[in-house]
């Protein structure tokens, strides 16, 4: 009788060891997603949706190494820019918190898709928005054109130069005439700022202008997230805990 139970007896071992490890991996999968989110909510400017990579966290809690992870925002927030949409991958991501550092992240990049309706936001929250009364794209001329109080038309094209993103005024006039320097300055450097700015030390690596707004591609290399200053207290985000 005891034989014969034996079998039975290891079965139910074994998949109590499998429940509490499967138990075990989606706990703390979760907790280092909501660390890793609180982490780089502050890099994009919002909040965002965190993935990770194939390797088992219960690995990872021992060597504090994560293969990669992706981060999704819907309302990315570079500099100025409001509305940007993110789409994220961060790759050998390494966990060990120092007092210089909260982890090291070894190569970046990122997808960003900026509207219309999210540049003419962000000209409303820097004050030029009541002026502009409309912002379309083409993709053909690779341009942003700006109709400024119903009777001017302000076009400009972004480009990349080096390693930064240059917004160049094509066309500035009313009714042939030019528009204010002051207000051409204004919007352009609402722009400028905008695509200037991303979060990882990521660069910009390719630039197209769409019929409904930019597609912007960047790349990163290695980057040390930053560790709160020298005396100033911050919490920890949620579930960063595990990894002390």
């Amino acid at each position: 009788m005891t034989r014969s139970k034996a079998p039975l007896i290891a079965v139910v071992v074994v998949l109590v060891l499998v429940a509490a490890l499967l138990g075990g991996e989606l706990f703390f999968r979760q907790q280092i997603k909501s660390c890793l989110a609180g982490q780089l909510e502050s890099e994009i400017g919002s909040s965002v949706d965190v993935g990770l990579g194939w390797k088992p966290i219960l690995i990872s809690l021992v060597d504090k190494q994560v293969s990669s992870v992706t981060v999704d925002s819907s309302d990315a927030r570079f500099g100025p820019a409001e509305g940007m949409v993110v789409h994220a991958e961060v790759k050998d991501v390494n966990l060990e918190q120092t007092a210089d550092s909260n982890g090291t992240i070894g190569s970046s990049s990122a997808d960003i898709s900026w509207s219309t309706d999210g540049i003419a936001a962000t000209l409303q929250s820097q004050g030029i928005g009541a002026l502009v009364s409309g912002v379309t794209a083409s993709q053909s001329a690779g341009t942003l054109s700006f109709s400024v109080g119903g009777i001017a038309q302000l076009t400009v094209k972004p480009s990349i130069s080096g390693d930064r993103v240059d917004v160049q005024t094509v066309d500035a006039s009313i009714l042939g005439l030019g528009i204010p320097t002051d207000l051409v300055d204004s919007i352009v450097g609402v722009l400028t700022d905008s695509l200037q700015q991303y979060p990882l030390d990521m660069k910009p690596t390719s630039l197209t202008v769409t019929d409904s707004g930019i597609e912007l591609a960047l790349q990163g290399g290695q980057y040390t997230m930053p560790a709160p200053p020298p005396g100033q207290t911050v919490e920890s985000p949620e579930g960063c805990g595990v990894l002390a």
